[in-house]
């Protein structure tokens, strides 16, 4: 009986653990509705040696910090992957972190066109508001 309780526990853990892992959406990187978004780099085009911070403990945007740099991996047309990069031609700046609860685009776009000199935003949503997040980015 005792064993049964224990893989019961670890069965429901784990089922909250993958719940839970499937409700982050990150969004989409976008641009301010005048200017397009940029393509990737392709890998015949030399880019100069990074000159920003590196992370800290993570590559996730999650703990991307003012002053940092990220660039997308995801598919083009597609959603971002952000990772969080050397300040490398073609990467994003970060100019502005928002934490807190974020509705969407629209949110994200208002609270980015307060920031001077941005090309584009990110926004991160989940279930849990606190950990929701809006990036300011300025493409390099």
């Amino acid at each position: 009986m005792a064993v049964l309780a224990v893989v019961l526990l670890v069965v429901a853990a784990g089922g909250a653990f993958w719940l839970l892992r499937g409700q982050d959406d990150p969004a989409p990187l976008a641009a301010p509705s005048d200017s397009p978004v940029a393509s990737e780099p392709s890998a015949d085009v030399a880019e100069p040696a990074p000159s920003g911070a590196a992370p800290e403990s993570s590559a996730d945007p999650r703990f991307a910090k003012v002053g940092q740099c990220v660039r997308n991996d995801g598919a083009a047309g597609g959603k971002p992957k952000l990772l969080i990069s050397g300040c490398v031609a073609k990467s994003y700046e970060v100019l502005s972190r928002v934490d807190g609860a974020t509705s969407g685009e629209r949110d994200a776009e208002a609270k980015c066109s307060k920031v001077e000199g941005y090309t584009n935003w990110y926004f991160f949503d989940s279930e849990l508001d606190t950990l929701d997040f809006v990036l300011c980015l300025k493409q390099r």
